[in-house]
């Protein structure tokens, strides 16, 4: 009888302890109903009065979203940056800028942003050409008062944050670290954007007359603007290197290396960062691919650091991506950065394009005072996507893939025209004046970029035609034709990358 009882006493409290289970679980699984405002699916952030709301909302703070952030609040523009991840960044692109762009970042009151953070001057190139072992040493052009003019070379991180910094110092600026994950339509307006934020699982929505998509190379956002799509040609593996000489005090060094070039430039007087180009698809087994294939190409000042750096750091990847401007057939939206175009980094002028670019938006808005007015600010979307590309755009874009195509080249008309380029800025003078004011951003004319490649090209045919002797003129004859071909086709349809999107309007 007793065992009876402890039987059904048992039974009973294990009833009773599954059911309190039960009705826990119960609550805790069941669907969260629609009035149930503890957590809404969607919350609308609110600011203190209407005279608060965001003019303008910038999505990434990046190079161009904080400084854009930063100079739009000295003019008391009222912006909510939002980005997805405030901590420093950490990346191996975006470390070197070139004096147009310092020039630029100058004319935005930004410069203050490089003291500080260990940034290193940079006023030219060394070229190295494995091939024949020699090298020539190409100067940034002078100013008005006969002095190199510079560049900078800098951690990327630490440049960022200090933009960043900048921007939220100003109280017409509101800085959220949240994920923007679609934007908002009003028809074929875009009216601002929804986000969420680390550890909440709530939407929010903000809206403004004017959204800024800033979102950089990986950006999820232009796909629905735009219908342009990435190439990516190659990918750039970096590493950094500790207490490593340099070849000339001051300059960045190019090695023209097999398959590919190597870019080499110093970014703190501690840290040296060597980036190596793999055309394709990575490598997969991308140490062994340096040991081997790179070391070997290196100048003899550089192999020990890059030797110990492969043993003791990280090698990291970045895609090299290319990707022609175009205007997002939406009004109330205005892509910048990344976002809206990409180059190859050989040449490292992307940040002096998108602080070229800031700096033209930062004028066209002060004459902006009604951002509803979407007419206006249209016409100041055509005539910037004019403006750049008969000055900064254009001729770096260019210049950037023309040069990525012949220093990269794997056929015979290639690499003549590489040891022509080679042999060309040789000659000093003009020779290299004029492409050294291109790279630099200080005078990037399309007349000039276009001019100097057909001098390269027509240098190439004639080192073709006195590579063979008189009896087989025909054969040079020949070499010469698919030569000069080649540098038309490298060029022809860069140049009509360009000019597409113009037509368009």
């Amino acid at each position: 009888m007793w065992s009876v009882y402890l039987i059904l006493q048992a039974g009973f409290v294990s009833f009773a302890v599954f059911a309190l289970i039960g009705l826990l679980l119960r609550k805790r699984l069941k669907p969260r109903s629609k009035k149930d405002d503890s957590c809404p699916q969607q919350e609308h952030v609110s600011f203190p009065s209407a005279s608060d709301d965001p003019e303008i909302i910038i999505v990434g703070a990046g190079v161009v979203g904080a400084s854009l952030a930063a100079v739009l609040g000295q003019d008391g523009r009222r912006v909510l940056l939002v980005e997805k991840d405030l901590k420093e960044p950490d990346r191996i692109l975006g470390e070197l800028l070139q004096p147009g762009g310092y020039q630029a970042l100058s004319q935005l009151h930004l410069a203050d942003c490089l003291d500080g953070i260990e940034s290193e001057a940079i006023q030219g190139y060394v070229v190295h050409d494995y091939a024949s072992k020699s090298n020539v040493v190409l100067h940034y052009p002078k100013d008005s008062h006969g002095q190199i003019t510079e560049g900078r070379a800098f951690h990327h991180g630490r440049f960022v944050s200090r933009l960043r910094q900048m921007a939220s110092c100003h109280k017409s600026v509101t800085v959220i670290e949240g994920t923007v994950t679609k934007l908002l339509y009003d028809g074929n307006c875009i009216v601002g954007v929804e986000y969420t934020t680390s550890g909440v699982f709530c939407k929010k929505v903000v809206k403004a007359p004017l959204t800024i998509v800033a979102d950089g190379c990986f950006s999820k956002l232009r796909k629905a603007l735009v219908t342009e799509a990435v190439c990516v040609p190659s990918y750039f593996s970096g590493l950094l290197l500790e207490d490593c000489p340099q070849f000339q005090w001051n300059h960045a060094e190019i090695v023209l290396g097999d398959p590919s070039p190597i870019l080499v430039y110093k970014i703190s007087p501690k840290h040296t960062r060597v980036l190596v180009d793999t055309p394709g698809l990575l490598q997969k087994d991308i140490k062994g691919y340096m040991l081997e294939k790179i070391l070997p190409q290196l100048p003899a000042h550089l192999r020990d650091s890059f030797r110990a750096a492969l043993y003791s750091e990280r090698v990291r990847s970045m895609p090299n991506s290319f990707l022609p401007a175009s205007h997002a057939e939406k009004t109330g939206v205005i892509l910048l950065g990344d976002a809206l175009n990409m180059r190859h980094p050989l040449t490292g002028s992307g940040m002096s394009v998108a602080l070229n670019d800031v700096l033209y938006w930062r004028n066209a808005l002060r004459s902006l005072a009604d951002l509803t007015d979407h007419a206006a600010v249209l016409a100041a979307l055509r005539k910037f996507h004019i403006r750049r590309k008969n000055s900064h755009s254009f001729a770096v874009n260019v210049l950037a893939q023309a040069l990525y195509a012949l220093f990269a080249g794997d056929d015979e008309e290639l690499m003549c025209l590489r040891k022509a380029c080679f042999a060309y800025f040789k000659l000093g003078g003009i020779c290299v004046s004029g492409p050294m004011g291109l790279l630099s951003v200080l005078s990037p004319r399309p007349i000039t970029l276009i001019c100097h490649f057909f001098a390269v090209a027509m240098y190439a045919v004639w080192c073709c035609l006195l590579s063979e002797p008189v009896w087989a003129v025909h054969r040079s004859l020949r070499k010469a034709y698919f030569t000069f071909k080649k540098a038309c086709c490298v060029l022809f349809p860069l140049i009509w990358s360009e000019l597409k999107p113009i037509s368009f309007f």
